[in-house]
């Protein structure tokens, strides 16, 4: 039975949202087809500048480069949109993917011989559950919504999956949240380089005393 597109649930990061509590990256590790490892990375956007965290899971490309350059055609992609983790049977530990990855998803598990990524915990989701990630976010930086879920819980925000890396545009399965007013159709991923990191600065005052073994200054506790 096909699910109505108002029914279907969809994966959205909302990096503003984030704050660095590390919950995703330790349930993650208990999706069973992981394999007791965890697939997300959470990186610190700047860290000289903010505290501010970001989780990056795999954006489950339509045109998915990973697939496209694995000279074993190890890498499947669902009929629901979702790209898996590599094949153990084909993967040769190349390496391929984990270089073309615009987003830097990939990772070679060299124990194994075999590249390992999110997989949208597909043994949950393909039976209408929630990602581990999503399941434990206390924030909900992580969310697994229905669109009529995302407009009510999430009225200021929008929901965008073009990604501009140079001359190449990818469309993906997970969809990264924007302020509703932003005039952002095509996030240019290069361009966005070079921006301001999101979150609150930490004053250099505050760094400068915690070096120096001192105090805060008073009123930056």
């Amino acid at each position: 039975m096909s699910v109505d597109a108002r029914d279907a649930r969809v994966f959205f990061v909302d990096p503003g949202r984030c704050i660095g509590c590390q919950s995703c990256v330790q349930a993650c590790t208990e999706c069973d087809t992981h394999r007791g490892r965890s697939m997300i990375q959470l990186d610190v956007l700047d860290r000289a500048r903010s505290p501010q965290t970001a989780p990056v899971v795999c954006m489950h490309c339509e045109s998915p480069t990973c697939a496209e350059v694995c000279p074993a055609d190890a890498i499947k992609r669902t009929e629901d949109g979702v790209v898996q983790s590599a094949r153990k049977p084909r993967c040769i530990a190349c390496n391929n993917c984990v270089l073309a990855c615009p987003f830097g998803v990939p990772k070679m598990a060299s124990s194994l011989d075999l590249m390992m990524k999110c997989d949208l915990c597909y043994d949950r989701t393909s039976v209408g559950l929630k990602p581990m990630c999503a399941s434990v976010c206390p924030s909900q930086a992580l969310a697994y919504l229905t669109p009529d879920e995302l407009a009510r819980l999430r009225p200021a925000a929008r929901p965008v999956n073009t990604f501009r890396f140079g001359a190449q545009a990818i469309t993906t399965k997970v969809q990264v949240l924007v302020p509703r007013g932003a005039p952002v159709e095509v996030i240019d991923v290069t361009a966005a380089m070079h921006e301001p990191s999101l979150g609150h600065e930490v004053a250099a005052e505050v760094f400068d005393a915690v070096l120096e073994g001192a105090d805060a200054p008073e009123g930056r506790s």
